[in-house]
């Protein structure tokens, strides 16, 4: 299995069973519609591409594993195994989180018509608010969290150890704190609990 796993990555990063090198494989097996193996193979040799072809890309896969890949491999130090997973966990992951939060509060800015600020690194610490939104001296906090199944058990746990924290920050700045739902579909993100900006919105207008 560790064989057919680096014949497949090496595989994958030329391309060499891409349809512009073997065809389109998935239309032409339905257009046979073999009763065996044999009669997939021998229909495929003859509309498609011969067993030469195939040898010379297995040959030219060959090369690629056992020049550049052995090179690549050999020219890896500790170091950079090192580097790779702590930039892979703390990082990129890092990165990611940002991404999804700036995508999240830009698009509560649109619906609420109202400029959102990151909140002071003291009121993250004391009041678990990551951005609040001032209405003349008052304000207003805000939590952004990622959707998920595997989130809601830690959701509902924070939410029960924080209600003592946002009541001190509505008790201190007269505003309540919100929780933002983050969903992820596909590549974009988008807020998941609508609901929550007619909240705001009704929070923004008492505090006027």
């Amino acid at each position: 299995m560790p064989k057919e796993w680096i014949l497949n990555q090496a595989n994958m990063r030329w391309g060499l069973t891409r349809k512009n090198k073997v065809g389109p494989v998935a239309e032409l097996i339905r257009k046979c519609s073999p009763k065996s193996l044999k009669e997939w193979e021998e229909f495929y040799l003859k509309k498609a591409y011969s067993k030469e072809h195939l040898e010379h890309l297995g040959k030219i896969l060959f090369i690629k594993v056992t020049d550049v890949c052995k090179a690549e491999i050999e020219n890896i130090t500790e170091k950079d195994c090192i580097d790779f997973i702590y930039n892979l966990v703390i990082r990129r992951t890092y990165d990611g989180y940002q991404s999804e939060i700036q995508t999240i509060y830009g698009q509560l800015e649109k619906l609420l018509n109202v400029a959102i600020e990151p909140a002071p690194d003291e009121w993250d610490r004391k009041y678990n608010v990551d951005y609040f939104i001032r209405v003349n001296d008052k304000y207003i906090g805000l939590q952004i969290k990622p959707a998920g199944y595997e989130y809601i058990t830690q959701i509902i746990n924070e939410r029960e150890q924080q209600k003592k924290t946002h009541k001190k920050f509505a008790d201190k700045y007269g505003g309540n704190v919100f929780y933002i739902i983050s969903i992820t579909e596909g590549k974009n993100k988008r807020i998941h609990n609508l609901e929550v900006v007619d909240e705001i919105k009704k929070e923004m207008e008492r505090l006027m």
